[in-house]
């Protein structure tokens, strides 16, 4: 059979394509909000929780860093209803894809806070500011600036990620491929459309993330702040 180039065009505006494209990005989306509140948590359990909080958070990151997130997923959907836990496709991919992404998270967060001079906790504290100011006032905004540029590259992955999931049957951009490809017969087309579709996706996020990036650049406080401090 050879290329059709109708079908490669029919493809790209094709219904079930576009539908698959929009639970990417939703998807990715709310996984990626998620795995961030994961991130922050172990990333904190792990730096200043008890022996009991740490050990949890490293098991935690241990377990989801180590092992493959196809697994991951196919345990949490296939696997777990043996045990009574029952999760729909959606809520499968959701936890699958949020909890693995909270480990990978939560290092760069760690990394990110590290990061921060010591100075600025000692600083923060003298002036009478307990532990939940001086993380969420002094230091994590601080941390920003090391943490976005890996948080956008990990975002940038979800993207792609999410693809893994039609291994459980959610709808998403490969699985809507897959369909086409089934009904029509025409493989090469769909898989290079939905290969486009990624590549547009991650486009876009590049360009945001850019201007994301280039705002946490800017100095603190404002540029006439800036400019009398160094004169």
């Amino acid at each position: 059979m050879s290329w059709s180039w109708p079908y490669f065009f029919d493809y790209m505006t094709n219904g079930l394509m576009l539908k698959g494209v929009w639970v990417t990005i939703w998807l990715s989306i709310i996984s990626m909000v998620i795995g961030l509140a994961l991130g922050i948590l172990a990333a904190l359990m792990k730096m200043y929780g008890n022996g009991l909080l740490r050990y949890i958070a490293e098991f935690y990151i241990w377990l989801f860093r180590g092992t493959p997130i196809l697994i991951q997923l196919v345990i949490i959907y296939t696997g777990l209803p043996q045990l009574g836990i029952r999760f729909t496709v959606i809520e499968s991919c959701i936890l699958g894809l949020a909890l693995n992404e909270g480990a990978y998270l939560a290092e760069i967060i760690r990394a990110g806070i590290m990061s921060v001079d010591k100075g600025q906790e000692d600083a923060s504290r003298a002036v009478g500011m307990n532990w939940r100011e001086r993380m969420w006032l002094v230091i994590l905004p601080q941390a920003t600036r090391t943490i976005i540029p890996p948080l956008g590259n990990q975002f940038n992955g979800m993207l792609k990620t999410t693809s893994l999931c039609s291994v459980i049957s959610m709808q998403e951009l490969m699985r809507s491929a897959q369909m086409i490809a089934q009904i029509q017969f025409r493989v090469l087309e769909a898989y290079c459309i939905a290969a486009l579709w990624y590549l547009l996706l991650v486009s876009i996020w590049g360009l945001i993330q850019a201007r994301i990036e280039a705002h946490y650049e800017k100095p603190f406080g404002s540029e006439e702040a800036t400019v009398s401090d160094k004169s």
